[in-house]
């Protein structure tokens, strides 16, 4: 029980951002995780920010989730939210080619906004309900994700496949990464008694 009060109090808020190309589904995505609901009509996102409280292995997480515009006008915002975001959903269509090579820029981009060789982020492939139109197979896919070292999911929005399963398994890279970078204050104390002992 105090372990877990521990990772709550650690850092159990979250900045999560949802990129990609334009019409690959990022706020049907996540209006459906936040809301449950399908979005139908495709009206180009500006930015919307959302914010849901989960339970993510037993460790109470709030999400604070940034839907960002898709389109190349509003290009001069990315670096904006890119700086300020803690993990990124990277998402192409599976029926649109050009939206899977945009990942590549994408994941780029945030490496060079946050100037890190690597950073939390997992590649979602949604529309997967759309087999009979596919042009990114799943095995281009998991390819893609090798290559920049990064999880991948196949996702739909519109049947809630692996909706709530992409957000989820971003915070635990968020939470992994965070582990990694900053041990929690324990570990140190240990580290300190035990020098001591040895003087």
């Amino acid at each position: 029980m105090s372990r877990n009060h521990e990772a709550n109090s650690y850092s159990q808020s979250y900045k999560l951002v949802v990129v990609g190309g334009g019409g690959v589904g990022k706020s049907a995505l996540t209006i459906q995780f936040i809301q449950s609901y399908f979005v139908t009509d495709y009206d180009p996102t500006i930015e919307d920010s959302y914010t849901k409280q989960c339970v993510i292995d037993d460790v109470v997480a709030r999400l604070d989730i940034l839907d960002t515009a898709g389109q190349e006008e509003f290009s001069a915002m990315r670096e904006q939210y890119m700086r300020s975001g803690e993990g990124f959903l990277l998402v192409f269509s599976v029926i649109d080619r050009s939206s899977f090579d945009e990942i590549y820029k994408f994941h780029k981009q945030i490496l060079r906004v946050k100037d890190r060789d690597e950073f939390p982020m997992l590649i979602v492939a949604n529309k997967a309900d759309l087999e009979h139109m596919r042009m990114i197979s799943r095995d281009e896919g998991i390819e893609l994700a090798r290559q920049l070292d990064l999880s991948y999911i196949e996702a739909s929005a519109k049947l809630r496949m692996n909706v709530d399963q992409s957000f989820y398994d971003l915070v635990r890279i968020v939470r992994k990464f965070q582990a990694e970078e900053r041990p929690p204050p324990k570990m140190v104390k240990k580290k300190k008694v035990r020098s001591c002992q040895l003087l």
